[in-house]
């Protein structure tokens, strides 16, 4: 008999767990009414905000690159319209392309 009441137990935990987070029933929410909000200007965004900004990458550039863990590199060829740029791990024989926030300026 215990066993069984444990086991209610559990499984009513385990449901309530699994419900919805809205404690309110839609009868008991208040209504509030809608504000109009007046139209905001257009903003123009800075071409610094841009992801398809200029990089400041060049070929040559000594970077960190991120694999697993920050090795030192050198930019081969920066490809600003893919946003990917392929560079020469130090110890390593082959290029690779990785994306742009993947490197970091020394």
């Amino acid at each position: 008999m215990t066993r069984k009441i444990l086991a209610l137990l559990a499984l009513s935990t385990v449901l309530s767990a699994c419900e919805s987070t809205e404690t309110e029933s839609p009868a008991t929410q208040k209504v509030t009414p809608a504000v109009q909000a007046s139209p905001a200007p257009a903003t123009v965004s800075s071409p610094e905000a841009s992801p398809l900004a200029a990089s400041p990458l060049k070929t040559g550039d000594k970077v960190k690159a991120l694999n697993g863990s920050f090795s030192d590199a050198t930019v081969i060829s920066v490809d600003e319209k893919s946003g990917k740029v392929t560079i020469k791990i130090a110890g390593q024989a082959s290029a690779k392309t990785v994306a742009l926030n993947e490197v970091v300026k020394e």
